[in-house]
């Protein structure tokens, strides 16, 4: 892979390349893509989105809009100190392309920004909630009528997949979605590779999937414009990663293990002195004793150390990204960045007391476990109106719902099974935790 491809400025129906030289300064086509994606209805739903306490009552704990930003600011740090550190590599793409640091640090921001846009409500609980609808619920009578690969995307619904349909997708008079730059798009996809074979190794690309079987042509599209290689055999699609993915994954990595630390310690389900003292080991070679001591409440010392264990950890993503530039080129770097990180053992620390604390406490469990079952009914109430047996072909509850879901009345028209069931799910993970809560009180009659 080189750089001159895999920063390409090409648009969703493109005929001339875009040259980086003849840019409006004043307006990059990479920033664009920022821009369309806060503008976005998909992006504003993430104000209403879990990121640690699904329908939390505080003002304080951070919600996937919130997250999304932070990592998008954690993001545009991080392209920018690597892409400095490139241009003096490869001087070419600033003297003969024209290419800035800055613009490195907007197409990860950009892909940062729309990371979790694809996400179902009640977090990664949800997406378990669609795929078991499937595998192990009512779902399970659609599987003859689809293909192998098609099933799996139900069964394993991935909100990265997701997330790449909602900002390519064709609709009526909106041809791809929200057009934005291969390059960006190439940074957002962390699993560039179909849902099957479906083989867990220590490849971290491997974990997941990134695009569902309505989208593979368009996605092979971009990847052969940005270069990417090609590590599929027999058939079967699956890509090395954009190197700038690694990056947007680091920010995300850093901000979670940070700032979901932080909100489980403002909520009081970690004990405050215990915390401050795991942040100190991950900030002990870089904190300023005498500034730290002139502190008097907690809040302000975490807050202090918050913020210099994120500047800690950005100074060394970007340390271990360049280190292993050429095997990321070459598609034979196979791990996170802070997998390589001196203080993945801190981290790791962090990210064991919050799971222990947060995400499994009392409060987001029983919330999880009612999410679940909304979500299930929900499926249930759409499949059963979008796809009736024949049984219910004249259900009148069944054309009430119909009309009450007009983003999906074009499914009445739509043949494919699969096509129908997939936007049926993208359709359920659209929605917002709260509006999830009131589509179930108003599909079960428990509330008007």
């Amino acid at each position: 892979m080189n750089w001159e491809q895999l920063l390409s400025l090409k648009r969703f129906g493109d005929t001339n390349k875009r040259l980086r030289k003849e840019q409006n300064e004043t307006r990059l086509g990479f920033e664009v893509d920022y821009d369309r994606i806060i503008f976005s209805s998909a992006f504003r739903s993430l104000q209403d989105k879990t990121q640690v306490i699904p329908l939390s009552k505080t003002d304080f704990v951070h919600t996937r809009l919130t997250h999304s930003l932070e990592v998008s600011v954690v993001g545009r740090s991080l392209g920018r100190l690597a892409g400095q550190k490139i241009l003096e590599k490869h001087p070419q793409l600033e003297e003969t392309h024209g290419y800035k640091m800055n613009d490195f640090g907007a197409i990860v921001a950009a892909a940062a920004l729309a990371h979790d846009i694809g996400n179902p409500p009640f977090g990664h609980s949800g997406e378990k909630a669609i795929g078991e609808y499937f595998s192990l619920g009512r779902g399970r009578r659609f599987k003859e009528a689809l293909t192998p690969k098609e099933f799996q995307d139900l069964i394993k619904f991935e909100g990265n997949a997701n997330g790449f349909k909602i900002l390519t997708q064709n609709k009526p008079g909106i041809s791809g979605g929200l057009r934005l730059s291969y390059a960006t798009l190439g940074a957002f996809i962390k699993y560039p590779k179909e849902s099957l074979p479906y083989k867990p190794t220590k490849k971290v690309t491997d974990k997941k999937f990134g695009f569902f079987q309505t989208d593979s042509n368009f996605f092979q599209e971009i990847a052969s414009e940005l270069g990417l290689k090609n590590t599929g055999s027999k058939g079967d699609i699956s890509y090395s990663r954009h190197p700038l993915a690694f990056l947007v994954e680091a920010a995300d990595d850093i901000c979670y293990t940070i700032i979901d630390f932080e909100d489980g310690i403002n909520l009081g389900l970690i004990e405050e002195e215990y915390a401050l003292e795991y942040l100190i080991k991950l900030v002990k070679n870089n904190i300023n004793t005498k500034k730290y001591n002139r502190l008097t409440n907690t809040a302000d010392r975490l807050s202090y150390l918050r913020a210099l264990a994120i500047s800690t950890l950005i100074t060394e993503a970007v340390e271990i990204f360049l280190h292993y530039e050429e095997a990321i080129l070459a598609g034979e770097f196979h791990q996170t960045l802070l997998e390589k990180s001196a203080y993945s053992a801190q981290i790791d620390d962090i990210i064991k007391i919050s799971v222990e604390n947060i995400y499994e406490s009392e409060e987001v469990i029983n919330k999880e476990i009612a999410g679940h079952k909304m979500l299930t009914h929900l499926l249930d109430t759409y499949t059963e109106a979008f796809l009736p047996d024949e049984t219910h072909l004249d259900s009148h509850f069944n054309k009430l719902v119909l009309k009450s879901a007009p983003g999906l009345n074009f499914l009445k028209d739509e043949e494919s099974v699969y096509k129908r069931l997939l936007e049926i799910c993208s359709h359920t993970s659209s929605l917002t935790d709260g509006f999830t809560v009131a589509s179930f009180e108003r599909y079960s009659g428990k509330k008007l």
